[in-house]
């Protein structure tokens, strides 16, 4: 999304308490916090307003998703190819070029995912791509969820970062973020959109706040790799899943632990910390988070939420930005997602490769006290390709306190490649595959002894 601020200018609080400025900045941001940050129970379950949207447009549509699906993947595919053959004048349109002029390699993933979506949905070619527990797992499982959601959330997005809300939150906790996590303090939405909501949402918002200029490349890495929790209600999926939800409070307290304790950690470890504290080249500029010590905490958040709020977009800026990021994710995220989601399942079900690289995790988890570690070690790594993976592989597993410490870890490691990690390549954030694979290694090295020592000490 694009607006004509710059961050140094929301940065200035030259704005004055009015009525006007004070509603155009409570009324959306209200909204925005309404849709993304609120918990709500239906049923028995905890959602979000914005998840209930995307469960009722799923329920509406019903069995028709997967063909959606593979009609997007097939007009990604299409649209990209004419764009790079034909050169139509359409072309020359910046959101447009961004979304379909790509290199040989984003080409290639999109071929890939139409493949292995037609296949799946008419059930022909190689049968570990079609199995239930791969391509079909994307097709059925993740890819309704993905459309339903990121519509959604592209389309509600603006009202939680575009009028004041980031900026409010950031100053009011500017000092303990910098002292913490040296991150600027609006990197809290960011945390508290993953938590309650989603980790897409999470990266979502924290790409779009690093294309605008508001955080540098180093805090951009940081803050998607390491506050991109999976959300609450899925918490409670998987551990209903895997047999411990009696032990729910247990569960995620440790979660918030040892992912608080990777998230101190990691970043002051390479590939993180070579990061540079540069900034996205079309902005140039930086966000400075200070304020004057002439007026209160408070009322200077609130300045500056204002100042934002003054600058934001109009209705038609806003719905056309919108349906720009429904199209992006939709054309150029999907095909990756379904691309890089069904090669991991594939190796992680039909082949040992998941198995032979947790050998050296064996003496890990029984230097940790962990039972069965061998039949556990698979479950540690298995994650990096689904982050369903490891609970479903972990299902069996006699000891309670080996399904405890597998279900923790696999909620504290982040990168999951089919789809936080597939979003994190496709944004502008300075993140290579590689990078994503030592950040996903550190992680699990770093909260599995935090994990166990909670299991041991406080648990069983």
């Amino acid at each position: 999304m694009t607006t004509s601020e710059t961050p140094a200018e929301v940065a200035a609080p030259n704005t004055v308490f009015t009525t006007r400025a004070l509603l155009k900045f409570l009324l959306p941001s209200l909204l925005g916090v309404a849709f993304f940050l609120v918990p709500v129970s239906i049923d028995g379950s905890i959602n979000i307003g914005m998840g209930v949207l995307a469960e009722g447009l799923k329920g509406l549509l019903d069995g028709m998703l997967p063909a959606i699906a593979v009609a997007v993947l097939c007009a990604s595919v299409l649209i990209t190819l004419y764009a790079k053959l034909a050169r139509p004048g359409w072309l020359r349109q910046t959101p447009l070029r961004e979304m379909f002029d790509v290199g040989p390699g984003w080409v290639g993933m999109r071929v890939l995912g139409a493949v292995f979506g037609l296949m799946t949905y008419f059930q022909f070619g190689f049968e570990v791509v079609t199995a239930p527990v791969t391509g079909g797992v994307m097709l059925n499982d993740l890819a309704p969820v993905l459309l339903t959601f990121f519509f959604f959330a592209a389309l509600l997005l603006p009202f939680l970062v575009e009028f004041g809300l980031m900026e409010f939150i950031g100053s009011v906790a500017r000092r303990p973020f910098r002292l913490i996590f040296n991150l600027p303090g609006r990197s809290a939405i960011d945390a508290t959109a993953s938590w309650v909501g989603s980790a897409t949402v999470g990266v979502l918002i924290t790409s779009q706040q690093y294309e605008r200029g508001f955080y540098n490349r180093r805090e951009a890495a940081v803050i998607a790799t390491n506050f991109s929790i999976v959300s609450i209600a899925f918490a409670l999926l998987i551990t209903s899943f895997i047999g411990i939800n009696h032990l729910f409070l247990e569960f995620y307290a440790t979660v918030v632990v040892a992912g608080l304790s990777a998230a101190v950690i990691v970043p002051r470890l390479p590939p993180l910390s070579r990061k540079p504290d540069t900034y996205h080249e079309p902005v140039g500029c930086q966000l400075v988070e200070e304020r004057s010590e002439d007026i209160g905490l408070l009322r200077h958040s609130m300045l500056l939420a204002m100042r934002r709020a003054s600058f934001a977009p109009g209705p038609r800026a806003l719905l056309r930005n919108a349906l720009y990021n429904v199209g992006d994710i939709f054309f150029g995220l999907l095909p990756l997602v379904f691309a890089i989601g069904t090669v991991g399942l594939v190796l992680a079900e039909f082949t040992p490769l998941f198995t032979w690289l947790s050998y050296p995790m064996v003496p890990v988890l029984e230097l940790l006290r962990i039972p069965e570690a061998e039949a556990a070690a698979p479950a540690t790594l298995v994650g990096f390709a689904e982050m369903f993976l490891p609970a479903v592989l972990a299902a069996n597993i006699e000891s309670e306190l080996t399904r405890f410490v597998i279900a923790c870890l696999s909620l504290t490691q982040l990168i999951y490649m089919s789809e936080i990690g597939a979003l994190l390549l496709k944004s502008r954030i300075p993140l290579s595959l590689w990078e994503l694979a030592a950040i996903f290694l550190l992680r699990t090295l770093i909260t599995l002894p935090i994990i166990a020592f909670i299991a041991h000490t406080f648990v069983f």
